[in-house]
């Protein structure tokens, strides 16, 4: 079997292709996760898992849990790579013409992994930019990471300048919700805000962890709320997060301006908390071999 990647499969068969009937493909009516694999597992799995399981339950597409573990124990076995980007999506599968979803589900399993090295290049410091294209609001699809991703496509479209590592979205309000791929934390006055997702943002994994271990473990609170431009600018440091590339702090936001900030001690301390809690062993979870 060729090793060409990346590699796939679609309901645990390598190499095959997706049914242009598929819902996923039609409407966008799934949801996807984007892991990081270190040393043949997953590291964050419990978490990916939970927020999967989270996303199928408000969907209301059924969700086999050791049938995707088979599926990828097989495709990580194939790949013979130990380090990469696995990508997870799950539909509700085929269909008829039409938005009416079938009685009877038969969800479809697709599993990307590509190689990937891991790159801490950006561990110092990054450069981002506000966007122009704005958050709509929905209550249900809030906070899940659902298949329809148009925002955040429009967002990242905006700029090709390889200087600016993120873009920041904004709501119709005018509110910081995130950046295209990440989440975003400022600090201020011994405390880290995060924005709340209830409306609009999808709630990272990592997002997840510095709210309910890191910050906890090193005594930082966190408040979930609305946070403005103004609190942005006000910010004493500012951080970007996701699954894949962990902590990058911010040292320049640009918009009508440019704002500066250092990679500050919060941040290192939060980044530090992070490597350990990783080395730790205890949030590993691999998948069944």
């Amino acid at each position: 079997m060729s090793k060409l990647l990346p590699l796939f499969s679609v309901n645990g068969v390598i190499g095959a292709r997706l049914s242009p009937l598929d819902r996923g493909f039609a409407y966008g009516d799934g949801l996807f996760e984007t892991c990081r694999v270190t040393a043949g597992a997953i590291p964050l799995w419990k978490w990916h898992f939970e927020r999967l399981q989270l996303g199928c339950e408000r969907l209301i597409i059924p969700l086999d849990h050791d049938q995707l573990d088979q599926y990828l124990a097989h495709l990580l076995a194939t790949a013979e790579i130990v380090d990469g980007i696995l990508k997870i999506i799950i539909s509700r599968g085929e269909g008829t013409r039409g938005y009416r979803p079938a009685e009877k589900i038969s969800p479809t399993y697709c599993l990307i992994f590509s190689p990937s090295p891991i790159d801490s290049g950006n561990e110092k410091g990054v450069a981002v930019r506000v966007c122009q294209q704005r958050l709509g609001a929905n209550l249900v699809l809030a906070g899940i990471k659902h298949l329809n991703r148009l925002e955040n496509v429009l967002a990242r479209a905006e700029w090709c300048d390889e200087g600016f590592a993120e873009g920041l979205l904004l709501d119709e309000k005018g509110n910081l919700i995130e950046a295209t791929a990440s989440n975003v934390f400022i600090f201020r006055s011994g405390e880290l805000f995060t924005p709340d997702l209830s409306r609009s943002g999808v709630a990272g994994v990592m997002r997840r962890i510095i709210i309910e271990q890191l910050a906890p473990t090193l005594r930082i609170p966190v408040r979930i709320e609305k946070i403005t431009l103004a609190d942005l600018y006000a910010a004493e440091e500012i951080f970007l997060c996701n699954s894949v590339f962990g902590i990058w702090p911010v040292l320049q936001v640009v918009n009508a301006g440019t704002a500066e900030y250092p990679h500050g001690l919060f941040t290192q301390q939060l980044q530090q908390a992070l490597k350990i809690f990783l080395l730790s062993g205890h949030q590993h979870h691999e998948v069944a071999q």
